[in-house]
């Protein structure tokens, strides 16, 4: 499960967020392009924009019940 206390500085402000156990899968990425991108550094994914409609945020569910590792986090704030 994912850590709001370990999410990565770079994540945008907002309900969803990537932690420090990320894999660097590209799942995420696939299933909200809109949300999910790789970092500036390559290190890591990133929510780079918070979902805008209720498509982007069943993507966005969607690639947080895919992560293999659990590295996304919802916590509840919009």
């Amino acid at each position: 499960m994912a850590d709001k206390s370990q999410a990565f500085p770079d994540n945008v402000p907002g309900k969803y967020y990537v932690d420090d156990t990320c894999i660097v899968c590209g799942a995420c990425e696939a299933a909200a392009p809109d949300n999910f991108k790789l970092s500036d550094d390559g290190s890591h994914d990133v929510v780079f924009s918070q979902p805008a409609n209720e498509a982007e945020e069943e993507a966005c569910r969607e690639a947080m019940e895919g992560c293999p590792v659990g590295s996304i986090g919802d916590d509840g704030d919009t």
